[in-house]
């Protein structure tokens, strides 16, 4: 993904950014909906998220590899636990 952020002079800074050929025949399709609001609100609320995420680990002492290990095993624990709830 291609992505180009630029300042407009004192105004919101703009940014313009590629996207497969099928999601541009789609949105060109549909000129009446503001793409531009839709993306700007998915943006905030990945920000925001990220943001908490920055806040909650901001004192932690793990590290790469322990989060990678729990990582792990709270995906074996729940295969496990929606193998058994599948039966």
């Amino acid at each position: 993904m291609w992505i180009n952020i630029f300042d407009n002079g004192g105004y919101m800074p703009s940014m313009t950014l590629s996207i497969p050929e099928e999601l541009h025949h789609l949105i060109k399709e549909h000129n009446e909906i503001r793409w531009s609001e839709i993306a700007r609100r998915a943006m905030w609320d990945y920000a925001r998220k990220i943001e908490l995420l920055d806040k909650l680990t901001e004192n932690s002492k793990l590290t790469e590899e322990d989060v990678k290990e729990l990582d792990k095993k709270l995906k074996k624990a729940i295969h496990k636990h929606h193998k058994e709830y599948a039966k």
